[in-house]
């Protein structure tokens, strides 16, 4: 019996359901005690923001201009800071037109959306959504988020790679009649054009002189990774018994990067993709262990259901988590483990297999964002757990940063968790350190090895959540998030 059931599909980004449960107070309930609207709106935003972080420098700045107030919160007499553009544009009128709008003497292009051809054999994209899997595998993927530009040395500013996440797939648009059930599974091409259409794409892009479009150059530096190209595992957890599979019986690769969303860049020339919302990916029908249920792998169906895909090819039933075999080598139980992890790719070796950091933490990674590196200093990098109700990260490098510094240093580290308190202060706690010996109060809390512990870099014992945190900025430490009641 065929069966048109897209009410089961999924065709969103599909946030993920809140897990954690702790009743620890949310980072707004410390904000308001901090701030009023009024206060914003005069200005004094950046004194109270900064008394929170925790920046000793700013907070200096911001309290010589203090005078007395009926709240007792710092009100300065003007605001603190003031705009100072830099570009040269005159600002756009607000518009509520569903169009690009830009400044005069700009103009925007459409350079790579879904379906451009980048390798392989160069598939023509098709309107009707008829490309196959395969097609997919060989044109840029669908719902476009963090990307970085690459330039090279000789023409910086008109040649260069642009690697380009894809988040999530609309199964409604991605396939000619939307997607199917057929007696309850996907036809097998469809959930290969849908893993295909997930991951990261790496274009080479040159500016034409004439008239300043951007072309796709079909070059050897275009490359696509999907949610199922091949991958290590560095770092603490290789070869760890959780991520032993039927795939890989030692532990030391996976299969794909999934929900990708935010990103990230090195000093040494590299990108970082962040793989987000990656646990409504799986289902696991049987009893769920901890590092399955604290993220919230789901016990009926998984999101865009490939674990059904028909032949039950061995690369679509691994999203079946189920305990199915004797041990963990003989099935995908521990599949979800290989996600939730900050990927490292290679732009200028297309042949370089992604690396998956794992010592910078698992959670759900709205991107990484390097501190500015100084010689003879540790590489720090931020990170948000985009989730709702969980925290921020920062993982700090054991090595330190110089010249012919690579990808490696980001294998040893401290990952530190930031803690806000209710005097409005803040101070960053050391969740992981990956060269010290497992620590008395960590196993107090029940975890039973280090790279367990890895496994769970959410934690439910702090004592403040942070919202979803979106982006993080360089300058200092400035994290925006997800609308919120204190927004």
């Amino acid at each position: 019996m065929n069966e048109q059931d897209n009410d089961l599909i999924e065709s969103n980004q599909g946030d993920e359901p809140l897990s954690n449960h702790s009743d620890n107070p949310h980072f707004s309930t410390i904000l308001e005690k901090r701030l009023s609207r009024r206060q914003v709106l005069t200005g004094s935003l950046s004194a109270a923001v900064v008394g929170i972080l925790g920046f000793p420098g700013l907070h200096a700045d911001a309290q010589a201009k203090k005078h007395p107030s009926t709240t007792g919160l710092p009100v300065p007499p003007k605001p603190s800071f003031t705009l100072n553009p830099t570009l040269n544009f005159k600002a756009v009128p607000v518009t509520r037109s569903d169009t690009v709008t830009i400044p005069a003497g700009y103009k925007a292009q459409v350079i790579i959306p879904w379906g451009t051809p980048i390798t392989g054999n160069y598939p023509a994209y098709a309107p009707d959504a008829s490309n196959s899997g395969t097609d997919q595998e060989q044109q840029v993927g669908a719902h476009h988020d963090g990307m970085h530009y690459f330039p090279f040395e000789d023409n910086p500013n008109g040649h260069g790679l642009l690697v380009v996440n894809h988040e999530y797939v609309d199964p409604n648009i991605l396939h000619t009649n939307g997607p199917t059930l057929i007696d309850g599974q996907r036809p097998a091409d469809e959930v290969r054009k849908e893993i295909a259409a997930h991951g990261v794409s790496v274009v080479e892009l040159e500016k034409e002189p004439a008239n300043g479009d951007w072309k796709v150059v079909n070059g050897p530096y275009n490359r696509r990774i999907t949610a199922g190209t091949p991958m290590e595992i560095r770092g603490p957890v290789r070869g760890s018994d959780l991520v032993k599979t039927k795939y890989s019986p030692n532990g030391t690769e996976a299969r794909g990067t999934i929900n990708n969303c935010g990103h990230g860049y090195t000093p040494w020339g590299t990108y970082l993709t962040c793989e987000e919302n990656w646990a409504g990916y799986f289902v696991n029908r049987t009893p769920r262990p901890r590092e399955h249920s604290r993220y919230g792998i789901s016990t009926s169906n998984s999101r865009y259901r490939w674990d059904t895909a028909q032949g039950s090819a061995d690369e679509y039933i691994r999203f079946d988590a189920s305990t199915k075999e004797s041990n963990a080598t003989k099935d995908y139980r521990n599949e979800p483990n290989t996600q939730g992890w900050i990927v490292e790719i290679d732009p200028f070796d297309p042949s370089a297999k992604p690396i998956k950091r794992t010592a910078m933490g698992r959670f759900a990674h709205e991107g990484c964002w390097v501190a500015p590196p100084q010689p003879g200093r540790p590489v720090v990098f931020y990170s948000g757990d985009d989730a709702q109700n969980e925290y921020i990260y920062k993982f700090v490098t054991k090595a330190r940063y110089h010249k012919d510094v690579k990808g490696d240093i980001l294998d040893d580290g401290t990952l530190y968790v930031a803690r806000f308190n209710e005097d409005g202060t803040g101070e960053w706690l050391p969740w992981i350190s990956i060269t010290d010996t497992f620590t008395r109060c960590h196993s107090a809390r029940g975890y039973s090895s280090l790279t367990r512990l890895m496994y769970w870099s959410t934690p439910g014992w702090l004592r403040t959540w942070s919202a979803p945190p979106k982006w993080i900025a360089q300058s200092g430490v400035q994290c925006t998030h997800k609308p919120t009641k204190f927004i």
